[in-house]
Protein backbone atom coordinates (compact mmCIF):
# COMPACT_ATOMS: atom_id res chain seq x y z
CA UNK A 1 0.00 0.00 0.00
CA UNK A 2 1.60 3.32 -1.07
CA UNK A 3 1.82 6.29 1.29
CA UNK A 4 -1.09 8.25 -0.21
CA UNK A 5 -3.38 5.23 -0.29
CA UNK A 6 -2.60 4.37 3.35
CA UNK A 7 -3.58 7.87 4.49
CA UNK A 8 -6.70 8.00 2.31
CA UNK A 9 -7.75 4.63 3.68
CA UNK A 10 -7.42 5.93 7.24
CA UNK A 11 -9.43 9.06 6.41
CA UNK A 12 -12.11 6.82 4.96
CA UNK A 13 -12.26 4.82 8.19
CA UNK A 14 -12.72 8.05 10.17
CA UNK A 15 -15.70 9.01 7.99
CA UNK A 16 -18.32 7.06 9.93
CA UNK A 17 -21.72 5.98 8.68
CA UNK A 18 -24.79 6.93 10.74
CA UNK A 19 -26.67 4.00 12.28
CA UNK A 20 -30.42 3.88 13.03
CA UNK A 21 -31.19 5.02 16.61
CA UNK A 22 -31.99 2.25 19.05
CA UNK A 23 -34.19 2.78 22.10
CA UNK A 24 -33.58 6.54 21.91
CA UNK A 25 -30.34 6.38 23.95
CA UNK A 26 -28.03 8.50 21.81
CA UNK A 27 -26.72 8.88 18.29
CA UNK A 28 -25.07 5.84 16.76
CA UNK A 29 -22.41 5.48 14.09
CA UNK A 30 -20.80 2.52 12.37
CA UNK A 31 -17.06 2.29 11.78
CA UNK A 32 -15.30 -0.22 9.56
CA UNK A 33 -12.50 -2.42 10.94
CA UNK A 34 -9.02 -1.78 9.55
CA UNK A 35 -7.86 -3.32 6.30
CA UNK A 36 -4.92 -4.99 8.06
CA UNK A 37 -6.05 -8.27 9.60
CA UNK A 38 -3.85 -8.00 12.71
CA UNK A 39 -5.55 -9.20 15.87
CA UNK A 40 -6.37 -7.57 18.19
CA UNK A 41 -7.17 -4.37 16.31
CA UNK A 42 -4.69 -1.52 16.83
CA UNK A 43 -6.03 0.67 19.65
CA UNK A 44 -5.52 3.94 17.80
CA UNK A 45 -8.10 2.80 15.24
CA UNK A 46 -10.80 2.68 17.92
CA UNK A 47 -9.66 5.95 19.53
CA UNK A 48 -9.74 7.84 16.24
CA UNK A 49 -13.15 6.52 15.21
CA UNK A 50 -14.72 7.11 18.64
CA UNK A 51 -13.47 10.71 18.75
CA UNK A 52 -14.82 11.25 15.23
CA UNK A 53 -18.20 9.98 16.42
CA UNK A 54 -18.17 12.31 19.44
CA UNK A 55 -17.25 15.31 17.30
CA UNK A 56 -20.13 14.67 14.92
CA UNK A 57 -22.56 15.55 17.75
CA UNK A 58 -20.93 18.79 18.97
CA UNK A 59 -21.91 22.29 17.87
CA UNK A 60 -19.55 24.42 15.81
CA UNK A 61 -17.03 26.52 17.73
CA UNK A 62 -16.19 23.93 20.39
CA UNK A 63 -12.89 22.20 19.53
CA UNK A 64 -11.89 19.09 21.48
CA UNK A 65 -9.36 19.67 24.26
CA UNK A 66 -9.23 16.32 26.11
CA UNK A 67 -9.78 12.67 25.27
CA UNK A 68 -9.74 9.73 27.69
CA UNK A 69 -9.87 6.17 26.33
CA UNK A 70 -10.42 2.83 28.03
CA UNK A 71 -9.71 -0.41 26.19
CA UNK A 72 -12.22 -2.88 27.59
CA UNK A 73 -11.75 -6.02 25.47
CA UNK A 74 -9.58 -7.00 22.50
CA UNK A 75 -11.28 -5.93 19.26
CA UNK A 76 -11.21 -8.15 16.19
CA UNK A 77 -10.70 -7.12 12.54
CA UNK A 78 -13.57 -9.33 11.35
CA UNK A 79 -16.62 -7.17 12.16
CA UNK A 80 -17.59 -3.46 12.17
CA UNK A 81 -17.84 -1.35 15.31
CA UNK A 82 -20.91 0.49 16.53
CA UNK A 83 -20.27 3.77 18.39
CA UNK A 84 -23.04 5.05 20.67
CA UNK A 85 -22.61 8.70 21.68
CA UNK A 86 -24.05 9.95 24.96
CA UNK A 87 -24.52 13.72 25.30
CA UNK A 88 -23.38 14.29 28.87
CA UNK A 89 -23.16 18.08 28.74
CA UNK A 90 -24.16 20.79 26.27
CA UNK A 91 -23.12 24.33 27.20
CA UNK A 92 -22.02 27.60 25.70
CA UNK A 93 -18.35 27.05 26.62
CA UNK A 94 -18.14 23.28 27.17
CA UNK A 95 -19.58 20.07 25.81
CA UNK A 96 -18.89 16.53 27.06
CA UNK A 97 -19.48 13.28 25.22
CA UNK A 98 -19.16 9.63 26.21
CA UNK A 99 -18.79 7.08 23.46
CA UNK A 100 -19.25 3.33 23.83
CA UNK A 101 -17.88 1.06 21.11
CA UNK A 102 -19.38 -2.39 20.69
CA UNK A 103 -18.56 -5.24 18.35
CA UNK A 104 -21.06 -8.05 17.88
CA UNK A 105 -22.97 -6.79 20.90
CA UNK A 106 -20.01 -6.66 23.33
CA UNK A 107 -18.41 -3.45 24.56
CA UNK A 108 -14.76 -3.29 23.52
CA UNK A 109 -13.85 0.36 24.11
CA UNK A 110 -15.10 3.58 25.69
CA UNK A 111 -14.09 7.23 25.34
CA UNK A 112 -14.87 10.47 27.13
CA UNK A 113 -14.17 13.68 25.23
CA UNK A 114 -14.46 17.28 26.39
CA UNK A 115 -14.87 20.22 24.01
CA UNK A 116 -14.13 23.81 25.01
CA UNK A 117 -14.57 27.19 23.34
CA UNK A 118 -11.14 28.84 23.55
CA UNK A 119 -11.02 32.00 25.66
CA UNK A 120 -8.38 34.53 26.84
CA UNK A 121 -6.24 33.45 29.80
CA UNK A 122 -2.80 32.56 31.15
CA UNK A 123 -0.35 31.03 28.70
CA UNK A 124 2.88 29.10 29.29
CA UNK A 125 4.60 25.86 28.29
CA UNK A 126 7.67 23.72 28.91
CA UNK A 127 10.44 24.16 26.33
CA UNK A 128 10.88 21.67 23.53
CA UNK A 129 13.84 19.27 23.97
CA UNK A 130 16.86 19.98 21.80
CA UNK A 131 16.89 17.18 19.24
CA UNK A 132 17.94 16.76 15.59
CA UNK A 133 15.28 17.52 13.02
CA UNK A 134 13.49 14.62 11.34
CA UNK A 135 14.94 15.15 7.85
CA UNK A 136 18.42 13.95 8.84
CA UNK A 137 17.20 10.85 10.65
CA UNK A 138 16.70 7.39 9.11
CA UNK A 139 13.16 6.13 8.65
CA UNK A 140 11.75 3.43 10.90
CA UNK A 141 12.04 0.94 8.03
CA UNK A 142 15.71 1.87 7.55
CA UNK A 143 16.34 1.33 11.25
CA UNK A 144 14.75 -2.12 11.04
CA UNK A 145 16.79 -2.97 7.94
CA UNK A 146 20.04 -2.04 9.68
CA UNK A 147 19.15 -3.90 12.86
CA UNK A 148 18.08 -7.18 11.28
CA UNK A 149 20.15 -7.24 8.08
CA UNK A 150 17.14 -7.71 5.81
CA UNK A 151 15.58 -5.01 3.68
CA UNK A 152 12.32 -3.79 5.23
CA UNK A 153 10.11 -1.90 2.79
CA UNK A 154 7.19 0.35 3.70
CA UNK A 155 5.06 -1.26 6.40
CA UNK A 156 1.86 0.17 4.92
CA UNK A 157 1.12 2.37 7.93
CA UNK A 158 -0.55 5.78 7.38
CA UNK A 159 2.12 7.46 9.55
CA UNK A 160 5.89 7.98 9.50
CA UNK A 161 8.19 7.48 12.51
CA UNK A 162 11.71 8.85 12.95
CA UNK A 163 13.37 7.87 16.24
CA UNK A 164 15.96 10.29 17.63
CA UNK A 165 17.54 7.71 19.98
CA UNK A 166 17.60 3.94 20.43
CA UNK A 167 14.71 1.63 19.78
CA UNK A 168 13.91 -1.27 22.07
CA UNK A 169 15.84 -3.81 19.98
CA UNK A 170 18.90 -1.51 20.12
CA UNK A 171 18.72 -1.28 23.93
CA UNK A 172 18.21 -5.05 24.16
CA UNK A 173 21.51 -5.60 22.34
CA UNK A 174 23.47 -2.81 24.06
CA UNK A 175 22.65 -2.08 27.75
CA UNK A 176 24.46 1.30 27.52
CA UNK A 177 21.54 2.52 25.39
CA UNK A 178 18.92 1.89 28.08
CA UNK A 179 17.02 5.13 28.76
CA UNK A 180 13.84 6.20 30.57
CA UNK A 181 12.81 8.39 27.62
CA UNK A 182 12.24 8.29 23.88
CA UNK A 183 12.07 11.08 21.32
CA UNK A 184 10.07 10.27 18.19
CA UNK A 185 9.13 12.44 15.22
CA UNK A 186 5.74 11.47 13.77
CA UNK A 187 3.44 12.65 10.99
CA UNK A 188 0.92 11.23 8.57
CA UNK A 189 2.21 9.89 5.27
CA UNK A 190 1.36 12.55 2.74
CA UNK A 191 -0.46 15.84 3.08
CA UNK A 192 -4.08 15.92 4.15
CA UNK A 193 -6.61 17.12 1.59
CA UNK A 194 -8.18 20.54 2.12
CA UNK A 195 -11.02 20.16 4.59
CA UNK A 196 -13.88 22.25 5.87
CA UNK A 197 -11.53 24.38 7.98
CA UNK A 198 -12.08 25.67 11.49
CA UNK A 199 -13.04 23.30 14.27
CA UNK A 200 -13.99 20.54 11.80
CA UNK A 201 -10.45 20.43 10.47
CA UNK A 202 -9.07 20.66 14.02
CA UNK A 203 -11.20 17.64 14.95
CA UNK A 204 -9.72 15.63 12.07
CA UNK A 205 -6.17 16.40 13.22
CA UNK A 206 -7.13 15.50 16.81
CA UNK A 207 -8.51 12.15 15.60
CA UNK A 208 -5.27 11.53 13.73
CA UNK A 209 -3.19 12.37 16.81
CA UNK A 210 -5.28 9.96 18.89
CA UNK A 211 -4.61 7.35 16.21
CA UNK A 212 -0.87 7.95 15.82
CA UNK A 213 0.11 8.58 19.44
CA UNK A 214 -0.97 5.11 20.57
CA UNK A 215 1.91 3.58 18.61
CA UNK A 216 4.67 5.66 20.25
CA UNK A 217 4.08 5.08 23.96
CA UNK A 218 4.86 1.57 25.26
CA UNK A 219 8.13 1.45 23.32
CA UNK A 220 9.47 3.80 26.02
CA UNK A 221 8.99 1.19 28.77
CA UNK A 222 10.79 -1.42 26.69
CA UNK A 223 13.74 0.91 26.06
CA UNK A 224 14.04 1.64 29.78
CA UNK A 225 14.32 -2.09 30.55
CA UNK A 226 16.41 -3.08 27.55
CA UNK A 227 13.66 -5.52 26.55
CA UNK A 228 12.88 -6.58 22.99
CA UNK A 229 9.44 -6.99 21.44
CA UNK A 230 10.61 -10.35 20.11
CA UNK A 231 10.21 -11.57 23.70
CA UNK A 232 7.19 -9.49 24.71
CA UNK A 233 3.66 -8.46 23.92
CA UNK A 234 1.88 -5.23 24.83
CA UNK A 235 -1.51 -3.59 24.60
CA UNK A 236 -3.07 -0.31 25.72
CA UNK A 237 -5.24 -0.30 28.84
CA UNK A 238 -6.07 3.40 28.82
CA UNK A 239 -4.87 6.41 26.88
CA UNK A 240 -5.38 10.15 27.37
CA UNK A 241 -4.72 13.16 25.16
CA UNK A 242 -4.91 16.82 26.22
CA UNK A 243 -4.78 19.29 23.34
CA UNK A 244 -3.36 22.72 24.19
CA UNK A 245 -2.94 24.43 20.83
CA UNK A 246 -3.94 23.86 17.19
CA UNK A 247 -1.61 21.68 15.10
CA UNK A 248 -1.48 19.68 11.89
CA UNK A 249 -0.94 15.94 11.96
CA UNK A 250 0.65 16.04 8.48
CA UNK A 251 3.44 18.29 9.81
CA UNK A 252 6.22 16.73 11.85
CA UNK A 253 5.38 16.43 15.57
CA UNK A 254 7.90 15.46 18.26
CA UNK A 255 6.62 12.98 20.87
CA UNK A 256 8.86 13.38 23.93
CA UNK A 257 7.93 10.38 26.09
CA UNK A 258 9.07 9.30 29.57
CA UNK A 259 8.14 6.36 31.78
CA UNK A 260 7.98 7.08 35.54
CA UNK A 261 6.82 3.63 36.66
CA UNK A 262 6.15 0.02 35.74
CA UNK A 263 4.87 -2.74 38.02
CA UNK A 264 2.36 -5.56 38.15
CA UNK A 265 2.68 -6.19 34.42
CA UNK A 266 1.70 -2.59 33.60
CA UNK A 267 3.80 0.33 32.39
CA UNK A 268 2.98 4.05 32.57
CA UNK A 269 4.19 6.54 29.95
CA UNK A 270 3.80 10.33 29.91
CA UNK A 271 4.39 12.28 26.73
CA UNK A 272 4.56 15.83 25.42
CA UNK A 273 3.90 16.62 21.77
CA UNK A 274 5.65 19.59 20.16
CA UNK A 275 5.27 21.17 16.74
CA UNK A 276 8.29 21.91 14.56
CA UNK A 277 8.13 25.53 15.78
CA UNK A 278 8.60 24.46 19.42
CA UNK A 279 5.00 24.94 20.54
CA UNK A 280 3.72 22.39 23.05
CA UNK A 281 0.53 21.27 21.30
CA UNK A 282 -0.56 18.25 23.36
CA UNK A 283 0.18 16.10 26.40
CA UNK A 284 -0.25 12.32 26.47
CA UNK A 285 -0.58 9.64 29.13
CA UNK A 286 -0.91 5.89 28.67
CA UNK A 287 -0.88 2.79 30.83
CA UNK A 288 -0.35 -0.47 29.02
CA UNK A 289 -0.19 -4.18 29.71
CA UNK A 290 3.28 -5.61 29.07
CA UNK A 291 4.01 -9.33 29.21
CA UNK A 292 7.72 -10.02 28.87
CA UNK A 293 9.27 -13.47 28.53
CA UNK A 294 12.84 -14.65 29.02
CA UNK A 295 13.93 -12.93 32.22
CA UNK A 296 13.57 -9.29 31.12
CA UNK A 297 11.08 -8.27 33.80
CA UNK A 298 13.54 -6.85 36.33
CA UNK A 299 13.62 -3.28 37.67
CA UNK A 300 15.43 -0.51 35.84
Amino acid sequence: MDRERALLDLLGHLDLDPAPPDRGDGERFVGRPPVEQSSPVYGGHLAGQALAAAGRTVSAGLPVHSVHCSFVRPALPTAPFEYRVERVRNGVAFATRRVYATQRGREVFSLTASFHRSEPGLDHQDPMPEVPGPEGLPTYEERLTKAFGEVVHSLGNPYELRFVGPLSFDAAKDPSLVSPRTRIWVRTKGELPAGAGGEHEQLLHACLLAYISDVTMLETVMVRHGASWSHASGSSIDHSVWIHRPFRADDWLLCANETPAASGGRGLVLGRVFGRDGRLVATLAQEGLLRVRGGHAGTA
